[in-house]
């Protein structure tokens, strides 16, 4: 399959039909220069996802990309390149890394650049041809592909300096949360990884459950709540031969070329003591990674900011935070929920409407209002101490 998609007429006609829907071009074409259609359709829809993703491999020549659900399922370039920057910060020993859990092969391609030796496990062959294939072309010499599962590979693996899981998230077509319902079960699997590394990076879904995985997961050191542009992404557990009681959860926002990180505990978030008050001159929402990993109090105490309320996680001052890490506001009134009121404020009837711990929702609160999205003002509705706010405000970019 990758010898005829690497065709020389196939690959222009990939590049020149790069912008089509390949819906049409399957509907258009039987075949493309002997190769199916449908095949032709897979690689441009996973080039123009790469674009975005994967920005090394979209650049590169002569990749070939798996089918839908497995680059979906892959790393994205940003966050497969701060795993690398975990095990240089932790300083991991740059001799050996296991990838017990293949795929496409992102992961391990990335980790490669600061590992001496990448081993690379895969049951499923055809994807370890696509994914030996591709590190080829990237000129990656040091990653070995074995095709095999991981609890066979893990029998007779010799040690390493890290291994890396990333368990499957889906059974039977159904999306799974449970670390034990993913395969392969890192949960069963520890003890026997753990017995031949001194550290093991989990990837799991930005949806399970971080206290419920603390407890199924025996020596976690730190858990790094990933996002990209303010969207979660997925949490990393990272584990050592040592239980650690308190371990630190590290909030991880890539934006652009920056990193933000926010580190703390949640002993510490326990003990925080943060300042409740009213809305005062700005409003401000932590990132996504924040609210993921449950820094509700803690965040006000390290920004010198108050809390509106306990169960409304948007936080005020009098003073400008420029450094706030998440979106902030400038509120510029506080109206009632009615059309005649909302006039002055939204002339063209457009605004972008956000609640945060509201009695109406979004949808139910633009009906109520008339307004339709767009503007650039913001209608924000949320729940104080003792009673409910509707501000109008504008975004702040510092």
């Amino acid at each position: 399959m990758i010898s005829e998609l690497l065709q020389e007429r196939v690959q222009q006609f990939i590049h020149q039909h790069a912008n089509d829907d390949e819906r049409d071009l399957v509907l258009k074409y039987r075949n493309i220069e002997g190769v199916s259609s449908a095949r032709i359709a897979e690689q441009i829809a996973g080039r123009r996802k790469a674009k975005e993703k994967l920005p090394d491999f979209y650049a590169a020549a002569g990749i070939v990309y798996p089918p839908g659900i497995n680059l979906e399922q892959s790393s994205s370039e940003r966050t497969a390149i701060y795993k690398a920057k975990i095990a240089k910060q932790e300083n991991i020993p740059a001799g050996t890394m296991v990838d017990l859990t293949g795929g496409f092969g992102i992961d391990s391609y990335f980790l490669s650049r600061y590992f001496q030796r990448v081993h690379y496990v895969e049951p499923h062959a055809s994807l370890l041809d696509i994914a030996k294939h591709n590190h080829t072309m990237l000129g990656a010499e040091n990653i070995h592909h074995h095709n095999t599962h991981a609890e066979k590979f893990l029998q007779a693996m010799e040690r390493a300096d890290l291994v890396y899981i990333d368990p499957s998230r889906r059974l039977k077509g159904q999306k799974v949360f449970k670390l034990s319902d993913c395969e392969p079960d890192v949960i069963a699997l520890q003890d026997m990884i753990l017995g031949k590394t001194n550290y093991l990076l989990i990837k799991t879904s930005p949806l399970l459950d971080i206290h419920q995985a603390l407890k199924e997961l025996k020596t976690v050191k730190k858990v790094f709540v990933l996002s990209v542009a303010n969207e979660c992404k997925e949490l990393l557990f990272l584990c050592t031969q040592h239980v650690t009681i308190d371990p630190e959860i590290i909030a991880v926002n890539l934006i652009s070329a920056q990193t933000h990180e926010f580190p703390f505990t949640f002993l510490q978030e326990q003990s925080a003591s943060p300042n409740y008050t009213s809305p005062e001159e700005y409003l401000y929402e932590p990132n996504a990674s924040l609210l993921k990993a449950g820094a509700f109090k803690i965040v006000a105490q390290q920004y010198c900011v108050s809390k509106i309320h306990p169960s409304t996680h948007l936080y005020t001052s009098m003073e400008l935070i420029p450094d706030f890490p998440g979106k902030i506001f400038k509120i510029l009134a506080f109206v009632k929920s009615d059309k005649k009121e909302m006039l002055p404020y939204f002339p063209h009837g457009k605004a972008n409407v956000v609640t945060r711990n509201y009695p109406l929702s979004p949808e139910e609160l633009k009906r109520k209002t008339g307004l339709k999205d767009g503007g650039d003002k913001f209608l924000i509705g949320f729940s104080g101490r003792n009673e409910k706010f509707l501000a109008v405000a504008e975004r702040i970019i510092v």
